[in-house]
C-alpha cells in the first residue's frame, strides 16, 4: 500500500508501518490509529477498504513527505541566507545545536581523523 508516495510494509503492525512515511513518528501514528478507532496490533493486510481510506484521510491532514521535506529545506536555506549562527553552521556542515566538535561530530564532518602520532620520526636502522 502506498500512502503519500511512501511504500508501507504489509506484514508489520500498523503503529510501526505508518512510521515509514516521512513526518509520521510513533506518537503521530498512534494518534492516527486512535482517531480511526483501529487497533495498533492490526497489520496492514488485515485492513478493509473503509479502514484504509479513513487512515489515508487522517494522514492527509498532516504535512508529510514532499511538502515537509521542501519546508525543511526552505527553512535551512532561509537560515543560510540571513547568515545567522545556525545557517553558518549548516553551510559549514557542522553541528548546529551546540554539540561539541572536538570529538563526537564524526558523521557530520565526514569521519575526518585529525589526530597525529608523535612529531618525531623514527630513526632509520642502518
Amino acid at each position: 500500500m502506498r500512502i503519500a508516495g511512501a511504500e508501507i510494509p504489509e506484514n508489520k503492525r500498523l503503529e510501526v508501518a505508518l512510521t515509514y512515511v516521512f513526518g509520521i513518528g510513533k506518537t503521530r501514528s498512534l494518534n492516527i490509529l486512535k482517531g480511526a478507532n483501529i487497533s495498533k496490533e492490526k497489520k496492514l493486510k488485515e485492513l478493509n477498504e473503509t479502514e484504509s481510506g479513513f487512515i489515508r484521510k487522517l494522514i492527509e491532514g498532516y504535512r508529510i513527505e514532499g511538502d515537509l521535506r521542501r519546508e525543511k529545506a526552505a527553512t535551512i536555506k532561509r537560515l543560510k541566507d540571513i547568515k545567522c549562527y545556525r545557517g553558518v553552521r549548516h553551510s559549514k556542515r557542522l553541528p548546529a545545536r551546540g554539540q561539541r566538535t572536538k570529538t563526537n561530530s564524526r558523521t557530520i564532518r565526514g569521519n575526518v581523523r585529525l589526530t597525529m602520532a608523535s612529531g618525531k620520526r623514527k630513526a632509520e636502522k642502518t
